[in-house]
């Protein structure tokens, strides 16, 4: 179960200050009074403008209109109060609350009217300028199959008919004052409202719950593709801003003197030295036995163009200097620039339907690749591998075709085999070895036909067996399974086995310049009503750059195909060689329908606690409490000697 990121507002005690004596007309509000009971009921207030918005909005974008045109309702000065009964009774004798509440069912049925051309939009048809939020999508956390019933025949009524339905379950109104309510905020005919809303059964219970709560939210980015792209434009206009701005500003020629650095365009010697292939690095078939490294240093220049000087050359120049039309890519934390001098040659051959280069300058992998027919549609990627040993430089990806994979594999391996890593007893298929070159085998991040496999390549060589697997990178993550500090090769027998439920989630870590994932299963907890177990692991994918690790707790029950991500975090030290602690929980249902909370603690767990939506406690590194549909919790567990720790969510 995908853990949720929460964004609780929540209201705040403040004294209701006591209103001024009643004017000759009526009980008048001052601002202060209404501020009281605008604060003191805000939860409800927003959840009742959230309700009369029109759907067609968004839940987004619903949910910061209505806490907008709740924070609007605050009159300017004193105001009159609508009429209260006398036998009204809760928030809504208050005659500050029934002043701001009818404030907010106005401006949430003016915001569902229609624009008009050729009439000015009212405030609350605008979209808000506060609250705002960047780089996140917010909405309430999705509630059951009665609750999404009920919004679907709400969002069939009018604004006026919602109204009528949220006053009287929000509210508790009868229809008398719901006329009255809506009468005051500008609906024609109230009327027709009350026969709209007894249209949709008299579910009030559920308008309480969390799919109608504006309060307590969920966060999710924004379309993150969309949003780079206008960050870049954004930063090149501001930077020809800059650029202009300094050019008029300086005397005499603009630029100003550049001191001790070249003219432009000068045939810089260095430079030059970085794009001659004449002074490519090329290194000795044998340097690997007797060099003290052995990593992509002593790799030797393989392939059947390694001579071609015309496409080195174009491979050089294209990363001094791609084009437009050439298509670049980089994992995160790689720096795309030119080489500071003359890089190391890996390869340069024809594979597939492209000419490829692989090159090595001590910091990154580059790939420069280009159809056979021509230049055009080349293409370059980057990838870092710094601090590279022997077990990370086994393989660099050379072509992704037709949903398979070649890689080069490293001068000191002598076999390479394909095995689908879900399936940990199916043996291993030979892959074919020439001058290096793997035969294609089926890339797992190329499949569209969902998980029912998840291919890797097993690399032996002299020092043992191990497993890499494609994530969509030129150099494939090594996996392996155990506690941290001392993980196996995952080629092991065991580590198949633990592996094999939870292959699927390396899908999960594409494209984040992952270095190798470790699998470590850290508890086995007893499932109520059942004789079984189930089985707590953690995966822990490190990267090249140092940062960003990102870590998954999974849960998975005996019989199930796939373990299921109960919690995940990114650059968190638990469940690594630093601190191996982890802690994370799940609501489970049993197959006699009862819910219950399952919470585990790796070993060196003393205590497990529970609080907020579910308080309990336990001895021990497990947690097992009764819980109900939907109920969240914050865990955390006392360790051996006295520490604790949080539960990953």
């Amino acid at each position: 179960m995908d853990s949720l990121v929460l964004l609780n507002v929540q209201s705040q005690d403040v004294a209701q200050r006591p209103s001024n004596p009643e004017s000759p007309t009526g009980p008048v509000v001052d601002v202060e009074q209404a501020e009281a009971a605008l604060v003191e009921h805000y939860p409800r207030l927003v959840r009742l403008v959230y309700l009369v918005l029109p759907p067609t909005l968004g839940r987004s974008r619903r949910v910061l209109t209505a806490h907008a045109l709740t924070q609007r309702a605050l009159p300017r000065g004193q105001a009159p109060a609508p009429v209260i009964p006398a036998q009204s009774a809760g928030p809504g004798s208050d005659p500050g609350y029934a002043l701001v509440r009818l404030q907010v069912v106005r401006a949430a049925l003016e915001a569902g009217l229609p624009l008009k051309r050729k009439a000015w939009p009212k405030r609350a048809q605008l979209p808000p300028l506060l609250p705002q939020v960047w780089g996140l999508k917010l909405f309430p956390r999705p509630g059951g199959a009665d609750e999404l019933a009920l919004d679907q025949k709400l969002s069939a009524l009018s604004s006026a008919g919602r109204a009528a339905y949220a006053l009287r379950g929000l509210d508790r109104l009868p229809d008398g004052e719901v006329r009255k309510v809506l009468g005051e905020a500008g609906v024609d005919d109230p009327d027709a409202a009350l026969a709209e809303a007894d249209s949709v059964p008299a579910e009030y219970g559920l308008l309480e719950s969390s799919e109608f709560d504006p309060c307590s939210l969920q966060a999710r980015p924004t379309d993150l593709m969309r949003r780079r792209r206008h960050l870049k434009v954004a930063l090149a206009a501001g930077a020809a801003l800059a650029v202009c701005g300094m050019l008029l500003a300086l005397p005499g020629d603009g630029w100003g003197p550049d001191g001790a650095a070249a003219p432009p365009y000068a045939q810089n010697p260095a430079a030059q030295a970085a794009l001659d292939p004449g002074r490519l690095t090329r290194v000795s078939p044998t340097a690997w036995k007797t060099s003290v490294r052995t990593d992509f240093s002593v790799w030797p220049a393989r392939g059947a163009l390694v001579r071609d000087e015309a496409l080195l050359r174009r491979a050089l120049a294209v990363w001094a200097r791609p084009g437009d039309a050439v298509k670049v890519s980089h994992t995160p934390g790689t720096p795309t620039g030119g080489p500071a001098g003359p890089p190391q040659l890996l390869y340069a051959g024809t594979v597939d339907d492209s000419r490829v280069v692989i090159l090595h300058d001590g910091l990154r992998i580059v790939r420069y690749a280009e159809p056979r027919e021509g230049a055009r549609g080349a293409a370059l990627d980057f990838a870092r591998v710094d601090g590279a040993g022997r077990a990370e430089a086994g393989a660099v990806v050379l072509s992704r075709t037709d949903g398979n994979v070649r890689y080069l594999t490293a001068p000191w391996v002598r076999k390479a085999g394909e095995r689908d890593l879900r399936s940990p007893g199916g043996g291993v298929m030979d892959l074919e070895l020439t001058d290096g070159v793997t035969a294609p085998l089926a890339s797992p991040t190329l499949r569209s036909d969902g998980c029912t496999s998840w291919n890797v390549l097993q690399l032996t060589d002299g020092t043992g067996t191990r497993l890499v697997t494609d994530l969509g990178e030129l150099v494939p993550a090594r996996l392996t399974a155990g506690p941290p500090g001392e993980p196996a090769e995952a080629s092991r027998a065991q580590a198949l086995r633990t592996w094999a439920p939870y292959a699927c989630s390396l899908g999960l870590l594409r494209s984040a310049g992952v270095r190798s994932v470790n699998a470590w299963a850290y508890a086995h907890q007893p499932l109520p009503h059942t004789g079984n177990e189930a089985t707590w692991l953690c995966t822990r994918a490190e990267t090249w750059r140092g940062e960003g690790a990102r870590v998954l707790a999974q849960f998975h029950t005996p019989g199930g195909r796939f373990g299921a991500v109960a919690a995940r975090a990114e650059s968190v030290p638990a469940c690594g060689p630093r601190k191996p602690e982890v802690l994370a929980g799940v609501l489970w249902k049993s197959s006699k329908g009862s819910w219950y909370l399952l919470a585990a603690g790796s070993p060196g767990t003393t205590s497990v606690r529970a609080t907020g939506g579910i308080e309990a406690s336990a001895e021990g590194r497990m947690l097992t409490a009764k819980a109900r549909r939907g109920a969240q919790a914050d865990l955390s567990a006392t360790l051996k000697g006295g520490d604790s720790i949080r539960g990953l969510r």
